[in-house]
């Protein structure tokens, strides 16, 4: 069988960045378990039980991570991490046989993996910060930009374009909270042994050091908190945790993505994609415009979101003090919900920044359906004029779905005129304040200062991260 065109993931390519790769590559990985080594091999040394020169043999080979070497190995031993100690201590005549001294394997790849999740976490955070700033330009431009809003997908009252982009951030504003949060509590394994006790550190320290002293040590050596308990790996949960922010994040990412798609449609024509020169909408309709990125935010989205149910599995079903039926999915789960979040968070940047605003259609809206939510403007201005609030609203329904039937023929709409030339209403209001009260340009309330003020919120907490 060729394996000439093996098959790749979409991530290895298509979805996710360089540099959200790159975090999760192997070689990224068996690097950050040497380094691991370094650290562990640093203490240790510090208490007689590796010497210098092991020490420096160990640092001078750190980075040269041979995967072809190491996967061969693991091809006849069948254990990654012992792979790569081989590998490692072939490499290092002098201070290959302390490689790994009284470690267990998930004291080097969960505080590797940590390591890693932390990483991956700085990078969405600072595309979030690039996301929101893009926002606030856009809730800035368009503050006041009257258009129709619509509940139920049906026409309802007017507001403004910034305030409807503004309700996206707020959200995204709260996932962003929510990582940083989550960043600044992540923790690793620690240095704690087969199942959590230090039982090989404290035999090896032989009561030169507490092996809690010993294991701050070496996690400062990596910049990284750990857990105080642990069984055999950190706690599962904690995967579960991040993984469910991520999802939420892409829930506020795919409602934005959705509503585009939603209001590119012809029908309405008020928003849409950037579209290239170039770009083909369809291969069957030279015509077509579709919402592709829109649609593969929502579609990455969808799948992002069912990720935590494994994390979920994996915490719930690590029986004892640990089983391995979660190693393999998490090989796959962590990394390609980091790239996925990566993914759909760069393609809402390039949406927002490109966003197509067509104010003719917006003007359509507002004059086709805008009247019916002055309706309500109107109702109030009669009461106060000294009508009877439920006599005028059931009179001026019957007068709102004649001219809504009138639509639906296809015809302009008529309401204002309609109302305006109704005695029952002029006996309280006059022709130019029936006008008037049906005017909803004049009624988003205070819409326009909320956006701005969320738009300045946005800025701080960018500028003050």
């Amino acid at each position: 069988m060729s394996t000439a065109d093996p098959y790749l993931t979409p991530f290895t390519w298509r979805y996710g960045s360089p540099e959200m790769r790159e975090i999760w590559s192997e070689q990224t990985t068996r690097r950050l378990w040497r380094r691991i080594w370094v650290a562990l091999a640093r203490v240790q040394s510090r208490y007689g039980l590796v010497n210098a020169a092991q020490l420096a043999d160990l640092e001078a080979h750190v980075e040269e991570v041979d995967l072809n070497q190491s996967r061969a190995v693991e091809s006849e031993i069948h254990h990654d991490v012992m792979a790569e100690v081989t590998v490692y201590a072939r490499q290092c005549p002098t201070g290959g046989g302390i490689i790994h001294l009284g470690a267990t394997s998930m004291d080097v790849k969960d505080n590797a993996s940590a390591l890693q999740v932390r990483q991956a976490l700085d990078l969405i955070i600072a595309r979030l910060d690039d996301l929101l700033q893009a926002f606030a330009e856009q809730i800035e431009r368009w503050a006041d930009t009257i258009c129709m809003a619509y509940t139920h997908l049906q026409p309802a009252e007017p507001t403004t374009l910034g305030y409807r982009l503004a309700l996206y951030a707020q959200d995204l504003l709260e996932d962003r909270a929510d990582l940083v949060r989550a960043r600044g509590n992540w923790r690793g394994k620690g240095i704690k042994g087969a199942v959590g006790t230090s039982a090989s550190y404290a035999l090896l320290l032989d009561q030169r050091v507490e092996p809690a002293a010993f294991e701050a040590q070496v996690m400062a050596e990596l910049g990284l908190p750990s857990w105080s308990l642990a069984n055999q790996t950190y706690p599962r949960r904690q995967d579960w945790a991040i993984l469910n922010h991520l999802a939420g994040l892409s829930s506020t990412l795919y409602r934005f993505a959705m509503d585009l798609r939603v209001l590119q449609t012809p029908a309405i024509g008020e928003w849409a994609e950037p579209f290239g020169e170039k770009q083909v909408g369809s291969s069957a309709m030279p015509f077509k415009r579709n919402p592709i990125e829109a649609e593969k935010i929502d579609s990455l989205a969808r799948y992002l979101a069912q990720i935590p149910r494994v994390a979920w599995d994996n915490a719930a079903l690590s029986l004892l003090e640990r089983t391995l039926d979660d190693s393999a999915n998490r090989r796959i789960i962590l990394p390609e919900a980091f790239l996925t979040a990566d993914e759909i968070i760069r393609s809402t940047s390039r949406l927002i920044r490109g966003l197509r605003v067509n104010q003719i259609a917006l003007s359509h809206s507002l004059t086709q359906y805008g009247p019916f939510a002055g309706i309500e403007a109107l109702l109030m201005r009669l009461v106060q004029a000294g009508a009877d609030r439920q006599v005028m609203h059931g009179f001026l329904r019957q007068i709102a779905l004649q001219a809504w039937r009138e639509i639906e023929a296809g015809k302009e709409n008529t309401l204002p005129e309609m109302l305006a030339a109704q005695p029952e209403l002029q006996r309280f209001l006059t022709e130019e304040e029936i006008y008037a009260a049906l005017d909803v340009t004049t009624y988003v309330g205070d819409a326009t200062q909320r956006a701005l003020a969320l738009a300045k919120v946005l800025r701080t907490t960018i500028d003050g991260k």
